[in-house]
């Protein structure tokens, strides 16, 4: 017996083109997938009052959790592991904003924190142990603390 499966084009193209590695911030819900093939990784989601979490643990021990407001917007997301993530990608447009931040704060230190009034990034760590979080708080859903992304 043979089957045949006929695949919309909007998936087959999702298939196709390069996805980020991250879910970014203020971008939809619809990276998480993706996300979890890049990583090789376990997905986990948790329905909470006012969010979504989804958690992906990979078999290296990263571990990335992605906040997902009721409207399908990521607002948060955190890391931890053996290695720093591409901010870039994480923070998506608003990485511009924190790289100019970051270039101002004087000196090097083991943790950063940037509060630009539009995005905030925690970061800390050292090899073989990083972790860190970015959320935006206009994105935040209502009643949810920016604590809820750790």
């Amino acid at each position: 017996m043979k089957i045949t499966a006929v695949l919309p084009l909007s998936l087959i193209t999702m298939f196709a083109l390069p996805t980020p590695s991250w879910a970014s911030l203020g971008q939809t819900s619809a990276s998480v997938v993706a996300d979890q093939r890049r990583m090789s990784g376990e997905l986990h989601s948790t329905i909470r009052t006012g969010y979504t979490m989804h958690e992906i643990t990979s078999a290296n021990g990263a571990r990335v959790r992605e906040y997902v407001s009721p409207s399908g917007v990521v607002f948060g997301v955190s890391w931890s592991g053996p290695f720093m993530p591409d901010l870039s990608q994480l923070l998506g447009s608003y990485f511009s904003e924190f790289q100019q931040a970051a270039q101002s704060s004087p000196g090097r230190r083991r943790a950063l924190a940037i509060d630009t009034g539009k995005v905030v990034v925690e970061s800390a760590g050292h090899m073989r142990s990083f972790h860190g979080r970015s959320y935006v708080p206009s994105l935040l859903p209502q009643n949810i603390p920016a604590e809820v992304v750790q």
